[in-house]
This record gives C-alpha cells, structure tokens and sequence, in this order.
C-alpha cells in the first residue's frame, strides 16, 4: 500500500460523511485519488469492511453478512406506511417530482405528513421549484437513499421485468386486467341492439 492509498484509507475512515472522489482529491491537495481508490476496494474485498461508492461518494461500511454480528440489541424498525412506500418509489423512479404529480401517479390525495416522514428519513429532500404555475415544490432522492438501499446511483434501481420477478406487479397487474375486464362487460352491456346489428 502505497502513502496516497493510505492517505485516502486514513481520511474516509476519519470523515465524517461519506466524501466524493472530488472531495478526498481536494482535501490531499489535488492528488489524482482515482487510482487509489480502486487499490483500496481490492484490497477491502471480502473483509469485515468494505470500502463502497454510493451516491457518488465513497464510505467504509460493515460487510452486509456480517451486520448482524455488531447489533447488540435489536433495533424497533420502524416501517413505513403504504402511502409513504409508494410515495418513495414514485420519487425514486420519477424525480424531481411535485406533490400533485405524485398524487396523479397514486390516483389520491398524499397527506403533507408522508413527505415529511420521508424528508426526516433523510430519503427525500426538496429539490426546488418546478417553472410554470404556482412553481410548485419538486422532491427528489438523497445520496442517503441510496446508501440505505444499496445503491450506487438511481440506474440500479429494479426495472419492470426484476419487479415482476419478484412478485411485485402482480397483485396490482391482477387488479388491473380485473378492473379492464368489469369495464369491457359493463360496455358490452352497454351496447344498443343497433350497435349489435351493425
């Protein structure tokens, strides 16, 4: 290991916050960290600790296998409501995104509360205002978002085939071709003997 390797190695375990490639380069004096930071996420592979980008920026982290082994009493998990969860992933998959686009997407009204449990999570913040009328609030994801899910960027997040996969979509792709099909009856019920004839 050579003395930029640890120089970067001392100042991601001193940081407070998880720093970018730019940061760490500003804060060793310009120095080109690129190559260093590669060495460093061989040499951490497969350790109790892991050096990994998230969000653009570069952190130690506990070795996922190995998490459960510093848990010294269990932690109350505090679970997010239905409104809040889909509330997440519209802004994951759509952001920057207003509160009455996320409202258009779930087809009903969000409560104020929902996006502050979010924004308190530290999962959401206010990326300003959209132009046009009212110039209303915009919402997108924070880098702590992705840290939380694992996540190097938002390009990782689960397309559509990967959420079938998982069983996600069927329920709701159940009830949609349910609803599609009541509405397809309910039109041919509908229908006049004219239409029947022509």
């Amino acid at each position: 290991m050579n003395d930029l390797e640890r120089a970067v190695e001392a100042a991601l375990f001193a940081a407070e916050a998880p720093l970018s490639a730019e940061e760490l380069s500003r804060h060793l004096g310009g120095a080109d960290v690129a190559a260093a930071l590669e060495a460093l996420c061989a040499h951490y592979a497969g350790r109790g600790v892991e050096l990994v980008l998230r969000g653009g920026c570069w952190h130690f982290q506990t070795a996922p296998d190995l998490a459960h082994l510093l848990r010294r009493e269990r932690e109350d998990v505090r679970r997010l409501s239905r409104a809040a969860t889909e509330a997440l992933a519209i802004i994951a998959y759509h952001e920057p995104v207003s509160r009455a686009e996320i409202e258009a997407i779930r087809g009903v009204q969000t409560a104020r509360g929902t996006l502050d449990v979010l924004m308190e999570a530290g999962w959401v913040k206010v990326a300003g205002r959209r132009e046009g009328p009212g110039r209303p609030t915009i919402y997108a994801t924070t880098p702590a978002f992705l840290a939380h899910f694992g996540l190097e960027s938002r390009r990782d997040l689960p397309g559509i085939e990967e959420l079938r996969a998982a069983g996600l979509l069927d329920p709701v792709e159940a009830v949609f071709a349910g609803h599609m099909d009541e509405q397809g009856h309910e039109e041919a019920d509908d229908e006049s003997p004219l239409d029947e004839s022509a």
